[in-house]
């Protein structure tokens, strides 16, 4: 199925930020970073992101920006990368009271709020990414957006991303912003991202990005972390669904990333790509706070597959009514397919892109 590219254009001017990502420095005190990292060490091993969030690749493919190439039969092992995910807190709780300050974090819901104009915010997760050298076969991604009564907690990855880039379910958008930090030493690992919508030019918080962060509301905008570290170290041989990080037990400096009982991979703390991510729910007033806490404008299950199924058949588009749409591969990619506008336009030059894994 073809979009024209009318509709393309339409599709991609949805996929805008409030307002352009402002960039901050120095986000978090040397102190806190030990006691982040700590964290991450004490609580591990930690599963891979797309092991954790994933049943299938036309789940994971539904939240990038554009599926893969023409004639080529997806799998998950095409965009496997040993980068790993935790969380600090959740559920607008912190799970580690050694970083209370950290979650809730009155800087954080200032800038949050400033970001917005709004005048309320909670902070409602905290998660971290984590990575030794590490190659990137997304194309530019959408992070999970939230609405009223279908959010993320509740709610495959792929229905929230596929309910924003639709644009049918704006008016139950929960308005969200996260502060986004990364530590890398790595020169020429950054961050690209795409305000005006993924067929503008991109732009770039440019290298080295240790203890640099934005504001940004990531769910409406297309971006994507770069490959970091020796091309010859990005995709560890062993590397598989299983794959756990942790720290490494002989050396309070050094991680190992695992496959069962083998150690595949060893990095210096120097060599990670570390990425916290804090995210608050934001309220313009109270009467926007008041309705989300009461659930009394909630979306359901039925009404959001209904809404969805109505669109794309009144655009031509044959879809059946799946018995089971949370997890049916040939649903979720006619669903997608729909309002998938393909990969951004344009990448920047010095950005490290790395295409699809090949495969047997």
């Amino acid at each position: 199925m073809m979009l024209t590219e009318a509709r393309k254009d339409e599709l991609a001017r949805l996929l805008r930020p409030v307002a352009p990502p402002r960039e901050l420095d120095d986000v978090y005190s040397q102190e806190q970073l030990q006691r982040l990292l700590g964290v991450v060490r004490n609580s591990g091993p930690h599963k891979l992101i797309i092991a954790q969030h994933f049943a299938s690749a036309e789940e994971l493919i539904a939240t990038s920006a554009g599926g893969v190439p023409e004639g080529v039969t997806p799998t998950l092992e095409m965009f496997l990368s040993p980068t790993f995910r935790n969380f600090f807190g959740n559920h607008a709780t912190c799970l580690f009271p050694e970083i209370n300050d950290c979650f809730y974090n009155d800087k954080f819901l200032e800038i949050a709020k400033n970001y917005w104009g709004a005048r309320y915010a909670r902070p409602q997760m905290m998660l971290f990414n984590v990575n030794g050298p590490c190659g990137n076969t997304d194309p530019g991604h959408l992070d999970s957006p939230s609405f009223r009564g279908i959010r993320y907690e509740n709610s495959p990855t792929w229905l929230c991303s596929v309910m924003g880039k639709s644009g049918l379910f704006r008016d139950h958008l929960i308005k969200m912003a996260q502060v986004i930090t990364w530590f890398s030493h790595d020169p020429g690992s950054g961050f690209t991202y795409w305000p005006e919508g993924p067929r503008a030019p991109p732009r770039r918080v440019n290298p080295p990005i240790y203890n640099r962060g934005v504001v940004v509301q990531n769910e409406m905008m297309v971006h994507r972390g770069e490959a970091n570290g020796p091309a010859e170290q990005q995709f560890p041989e062993g590397l598989d669904f299983s794959s756990v990080f942790a720290g490494d037990p002989d050396s309070r400096e050094h991680w190992i990333v695992k496959t069962g009982d083998a150690v595949i991979a060893r990095y210096h703390t120097d060599q990670l790509r570390f990425l916290a991510h804090w995210s608050a729910e934001v309220y313009e007033d109270f009467a926007e706070l008041k309705k989300n806490m009461d659930h009394t404008d909630d979306l359901t299950f039925d009404q959001v597959f209904d809404t969805l199924i109505k669109d794309v058949r009144s655009k031509g588009i044959h879809v059946e009514t799946p018995t089971d749409p949370l997890h049916d591969p040939v649903f979720i990619r006619t669903i997608n397919a729909a309002y998938d506008i393909g990969r951004p336009t344009s990448y920047p030059p010095e950005a490290l892109v790395t295409r699809f894994r090949a495969t047997a």
